[in-house]
């Protein structure tokens, strides 16, 4: 893999008008697992190649399960209306070969709001309405979670996370040969990509500032979605890569999503 870098095309920030969103992220997460590629290559449509490592000897692709709580999810158009929910995203790391971009390929997400039916019905997106629940401890003096619990029920994806937070910042992502082009693999696609509910291709952007992570373990990471689609065998945990988080971060969404 080539070497990446935070550039000016990555960070620079585009305005956001109209139907575009803007939220914080509180208890942002990301568990990125290691996977069979063969196993997850039939999920991905063939416009893109998977984003693969190496580790122990194995080439592996990179499945990131990504937990968070929407803050004040709002449209830039009506600032006044502001929505709090939590969400995760199952997305998994590609390079388009149309256009040489890192991105990410999203399998699905799980919302914990009445609003996920304007994305899965109006967009078509693989977004699906779910029970997320988050218990989470922040010491602000320390910087880092003292404790952090996420469970998703009554869901197309049910799921149970605990971690541990070390407080530290990576110095090191197992696969990659320098940090910063890890880093902006895992922490900042800026694209992402799905099979729409229609079958169609579709994509949408977004735009964050680099990320402040610090160093997680995992405690307990049951994920059903990667038994159900035979990523993982069942009743096993995922072989985890790494767990990066950050207690809070601003998103930018632009929208509406596209057909491609």
């Amino acid at each position: 893999m080539e070497q990446l870098t935070f550039n000016d095309d990555l960070l620079n920030r585009v305005p956001p008008r109209g139907i575009d969103v803007e939220t914080t992220l509180a208890h942002f997460a990301i568990i990125t697992c290691l996977i069979d590629p063969a196993l997850i290559r039939p999920l991905i449509h063939p416009r893109f190649e998977l984003d693969l490592v190496e580790v122990d000897g194995q080439e592996r692709a990179l499945l990131s399960v990504v937990p968070f709580m929407d803050q004040d999810f709002r449209f830039v158009r009506f600032p006044w209306r502001k929505w709090r929910f939590g969400q995760t995203n199952y997305r998994v790391y590609v390079t388009d070969t149309q256009t040489g971009e890192h991105a990410a390929w999203f399998i699905g997400t799980s919302l914990d709001s009445w609003t996920v039916s304007i994305p899965h019905y109006l967009w078509k997106l693989p977004w699906h309405r779910a029970t997320i629940d988050f218990d989470c401890t922040y010491d602000i003096a320390a910087k880092r979670y003292t404790e952090y619990r996420m469970q998703t029920t009554n869901s197309w994806a049910d799921a149970e996370v605990e971690l541990t937070d070390t407080g530290e910042q990576p110095t090191r992502l197992a696969g990659f040969d320098d940090l910063e082009t890890g880093l902006v693999i895992l922490t900042h696609p800026r694209t992402g990509f799905y099979h729409r509910r229609d079958g169609q291709l579709g994509s949408y952007q977004i735009w964050h500032d680099r990320l402040q992570t610090t160093v997680g373990q995992v405690t307990t990471a049951r994920f059903a979605l990667l038994e159900q689609r035979g990523l993982i065998p069942a009743g096993t945990e995922p072989q985890i890569h790494s767990v990066l988080m950050q207690h809070e971060t601003e998103f930018t969404i632009y929208l509406p999503p596209r057909a491609v």
